[in-house]
């Protein structure tokens, strides 16, 4: 990926066709829409897609849209980008905005929000950050992402535990939960007391004890913070306790995640955070398990939740910008996002299972949904304290800022907690490599920003 953004650098530097003077895409017509529009990274899975899409198709009134499905190959987009020959659209990961954004791959939109008279207010401020780089917005925001507390409840009530045990507001009294749930039989574990999801949810760790892996101007690394050492200790200890992340992992992957036979279901495993899509998971595989849920919480029991996501964002040399913003702004307009809730809340109710909501970057939208679908009534218990916590979270969110060197960065402390789980290296160690290099990926990536494409733009 280095390399295709280094070489897409080169060739974004002139003006790409379909692109203004500055390399950023014409909003401003506002004749009847033709062409065709094409669309990378999204496909029509089910009916929350199908029905935005169709609503997207009407607002267009003219272009014929392509889809290609599945999640976005960035080297084929990049490699699109700088052949001259991108997609007129694209769903990507939140965090690789701000390195494409750098990169030249794809371009500023606020004239597009405007144009369309989009009212950038109603989406979750954290996750339109997470598409702002350098002060312009450079992505729309789709599904947010965040994790709930889940757990068996019947193995809490034979322990003597709640809730309030492996929602992570008391370590302490969380790694002995841990204990306590964690059977062994013949030497070999059979049930799993807490898993802490490493290496995913170490930013949930870290600010959970205070302190966050990036700075919030997106330029400094900050992983040799004691905090994230201790964070990251605690996280590692529920595995060590359990005899070590492998025997853990290899348990956990047995299991029938998505199945009938999933480790709640089984009685395998206590309690973990988790996203919230697993809820609809549990319900449509398990909906008789003996489940409990409630917010992750901080050490002060505040409720916290690592949000990620999707998003929209449209090409440098795109043919046919116009089309691709009326798209992306009728695809995350709350009328559109209400709509999809409410066919999935007709389908749910049709097939006798509970509608849990959706949760989206939109704010407005997500309001709407919980006060006129989401019917607490046709919720029994556990999937009501689902559905609370699940939005709850919504509410309390934090995410990595947008900066040039997302991919970098995020490898750089991945692979300091993987190295970590394998025995390679100990906790402290493992940050203070990765601080040097998430910091020097950092540098040249803001420095390459600040003296070229970025002052250009500016």
């Amino acid at each position: 990926m280095a390399a295709l953004a280094l070489g897409l650098a080169a060739a974004t530097a002139g003006c790409a066709q379909g692109t203004g003077d500055d390399d950023t895409a014409d909003f401003s017509g506002d004749e009847q829409l033709t062409g065709e529009l094409s669309v990378m990274g999204f496909g029509l899975g089910d009916e929350i897609a199908q029905v935005r899409h169709d609503l997207a198709v009407e607002a267009l009134d003219g272009p014929d849209v392509s889809l290609s499905e599945g999640e976005l190959d960035v080297q084929a987009f990049l490699s699109a980008v700088a052949s001259g020959n991108p997609p007129d659209l694209v769903v990507a990961t939140r965090d690789q905005i701000g390195t494409f954004a750098s990169r030249g791959a794809v371009v500023p939109i606020d004239d597009c929000l405007e144009a369309e008279q989009v009212d950038t207010g109603v989406f979750d401020k954290e996750a339109l950050s997470q598409v702002t780089f350098d002060g312009a917005v450079y992505g729309l925001p789709e599904f947010d992402t965040v994790q709930i507390a889940m757990a068996n409840g019947d193995l809490l009530a034979d322990a003597g535990l709640s809730m309030a045990d492996v929602d992570g507001s008391d370590w302490d009294a969380m790694a002995a939960a841990s204990q306590a749930l964690t059977r062994s039989e013949g030497g070999k574990l059979s049930v799993i007391g807490v898993d802490s999801k490493l290496p995913e949810f170490l930013p949930l760790w870290a600010r959970a004890n205070g302190a966050d892996l990036l700075s919030a101007d997106g330029r400094t690394a900050q992983l040799d913070d004691p905090r994230v050492l201790e964070a990251l200790e605690f996280a590692l200890g529920i595995y060590d306790e359990q005899g070590g992340f492998a025997t853990v992992k290899t348990y956990r992957d047995s299991a029938d995640f998505f199945g009938a036979g999933n480790q709640f279901a089984t009685g395998v495993l206590g309690a973990m955070p988790m996203e919230t899509w697993y809820v609809n998971v549990l319900n449509e595989s398990s909906p008789d398990a003996p489940l409990a849920f409630g917010p992750v919480k901080d050490r002060q029991g505040e409720p916290l939740a690592y949000a990620t996501g999707s998003a929209w964002a449209i090409p440098s040399g795109a043919e046919n910008p116009q089309a691709a913003c009326r798209y992306a702004a009728t695809m995350t307009a709350t009328d559109s996002w209400v709509a999809a809730a409410q066919e999935r809340a007709d389908a749910r109710a049709e097939s006798g299972q509970v509608f849990t909501g959706i949760l989206t970057a939109n704010t407005e939208a997500d309001q709407r949904i919980r006060t006129e679908l989401v019917d607490p009534q046709d919720a029994p218990a556990p999937w009501d304290a689902a559905i609370d916590a699940s939005y709850t979270a919504s509410e309390h969110t934090f995410t990595l800022p947008a900066n040039p060197a997302d991919a970098a960065f995020e490898t750089a402390w991945q692979d300091a907690v993987n190295r970590v789980l394998n025995g390679q290296q100990e906790p402290r160690a493992a940050l203070e490599q990765a601080q040097q290099e998430a910091q020097q990926a950092l540098d040249e990536a803001w420095a390459a920003w600040d003296e070229g494409e970025g002052a250009s733009q500016r």
